[in-house]
């Protein structure tokens, strides 16, 4: 299972290097921005599972790059952790209502902040937590590496399987080609766009059921989704 992509948008240089290093060590993927407008980049390009947001940074502020991140159907469904400096009930309720899903008062124990992490990262990746995968009317057991539909054993090559055990992890989220290429072939792969569209029909062929939509969506000019049906 590829390790779960962490964007960290904080501009105090200690703390950003403390935070990378503790989330580094607990197996997560960092990538690292003192900037609000950088930071809305990079959560698009990176596809991160989860974002860890100050609300006092450079350029556009934390509150604002959070309501924005909500906007986006790419990121709509993309967990944020708001940290801030900011401890009244009124900042805390913004802040929520902005679309953050926790809010985490400075000062405070690193070890507090990533177990509230990986709380929220085992509830939107089961398979972090070693459990079956479960989407709508489809499951996926990992360790058995067998998917069933209704109950009914899928067959699915290994690839179209890598592709639907990503899509799983990320219900709802709406990735492109190259986001798909690079999470289920690789970064360091030759392989074509169009390749991906090609296995994205194996998929939807291969768990395809009489009388049942399909699962798999696609999203003109931005990509494909699985969605619970």
């Amino acid at each position: 299972m590829s390790a779960p992509r962490l964007l960290l948008v904080e501009d105090d240089p200690a703390l950003a290097e403390l935070l990378e290093f503790r989330f580094s060590a607990e197996g997560y993927a960092v990538t690292a921005t003192p900037d609000g407008d950088e930071a809305l980049l990079l959560a698009v390009e990176e596809s991160p599972d989860l974002v860890v947001l100050d609300w006092m940074i450079e350029g556009t502020s934390g509150i604002e790059v959070c309501r924005r991140l909500r906007r986006e159907k790419a990121t709509a469904h993309v967990p944020i952790v708001m940290l801030t400096a900011r401890g009244a009930e009124d900042d805390k309720i913004r802040g929520l209502d902005t679309g953050a899903d926790d809010y985490v008062t400075k000062p405070f124990s690193p070890r507090e902040l990533i177990a509230r992490v990986n709380a929220i990262m085992r509830r939107i990746r089961p398979a972090l937590a070693g459990e079956t995968l479960s989407v709508g009317d489809l499951s996926l057991d990992a360790t058995a590496h067998k998917v069933t539909r209704k109950g009914q054993v899928v067959a699915l090559g290994p690839t179209e399987f890598r592709l639907l055990k990503f899509f799983m992890e990320h219900p709802g989220r709406v990735f492109s080609r190259g986001q798909l290429l690079d999470a289920v072939w690789g970064t360091d792969s030759d392989i074509e766009l169009r390749t991906v569209d090609v296995h994205i029909r194996r998929l939807r062929k291969g768990i395809e059921l009489a009388g049942s939509a399909d699962p798999v969506r696609t999203v003109r000019s931005a990509g494909y989704a699985l969605e619970a049906v």
